[in-house]
């Protein structure tokens, strides 16, 4: 049987290599949960450009981190927004709708799935209002050039790559992703107030970091699906969705977030 890989991609910006503190970073998972190759970091915006078809990418992606593409599938999980939504793209014909809210929930700003955790206590970035744009447009081109089918809400799917939404920082909470982590492998310590770091020499930023994280939530989506909240009916295909572990969803801090919120309102 193909080995399945699963790939985490933070995303830089499409000129990041002039950022030293934020560039695109790859890291690739087998269904053992090991680390396949090296962990990549640099601007992926030359081998999305030059690569003429979806075999050429990913056997890129896998030259990168120093190993060898021979076939198989990819569940590729990336961290930046991959669409916008709908009320935005409304916008843009003319058509308007109450911005009477809160931030968090601005129709234009953000997508159904950021409303959506913003109700329960996150803050995910909007590619309109945070200055994340060249990110956001950079993982829909990819898209749009090697995975292009959206098969339901948050899930593009052509030939060798299934696509998915991940957001790293919620998942530090999460005991599903904490566990996985554990299981990997990989080199941890403990810090000045006890608590166990990730320290792997593979993994040397948090732009590794988080490419890891996307690469767990891969290996969720196609091994166990049921730790992941997927979207429910409202959510609009081409706005995508955010997958993350269903522990992250906890309502004593979606109580709290509301109390706090409150306070600051009134």
């Amino acid at each position: 049987m193909a080995e399945h890989y699963y790939l985490g991609w933070d995303v830089g910006g499409w000129n990041c290599a002039r950022n030293r503190n934020s560039r695109d970073a790859l890291v690739i998972l087998n269904s053992k949960n090991q680390i396949v190759g090296t962990p990549w970091r640099g601007n992926l915006s030359p081998t999305i450009n030059s690569a003429n078809s979806q075999v050429d990418f990913i056997t890129s992606l896998f030259s990168l981190c120093k190993t060898e593409y021979t076939g198989g599938h990819i569940t590729l999980a990336i961290d930046t927004p991959l669409g916008f939504s709908e009320h935005f793209y409304d916008l843009l014909t003319g058509k308007f709708v109450d911005c009477d809210t809160a931030n968090a929930l601005n129709p234009y700003l953000f997508r159904y799935t950021e409303r959506f955790l913003a109700e329960w206590g996150y803050t995910p970035l909007s590619p309109i209002k945070d200055m994340i744009g060249s990110q956001a447009t950079k993982g829909m081109h990819t898209l749009a050039k090697f995975v292009p089918d959206i098969k339901q809400a948050g899930v593009w799917k052509s030939d060798n790559i299934t696509a998915i939404e991940a957001y790293p920082s919620p998942c530090a909470q999460s005991a599903i992703i904490e566990k996985l982590q554990k299981s990997a492998g990989l080199e941890w310590s403990i810090n000045e107030i006890g608590e166990e770091q990730l320290v792997d020499h593979r993994l040397p930023t948090q732009d590794h970091i988080d490419a890891f994280t996307c690469a767990l939530v891969a290996k969720l989506f196609v091994e166990q699906a049921e730790m992941l909240r997927f979207p429910n009916e409202l959510a609009p295909l081409r706005e995508g969705w955010i997958f993350l572990p269903t522990d992250c969803f906890n309502e004593k801090n979606r109580k709290d977030h509301f109390l706090i919120s409150e306070e600051l309102q009134g």
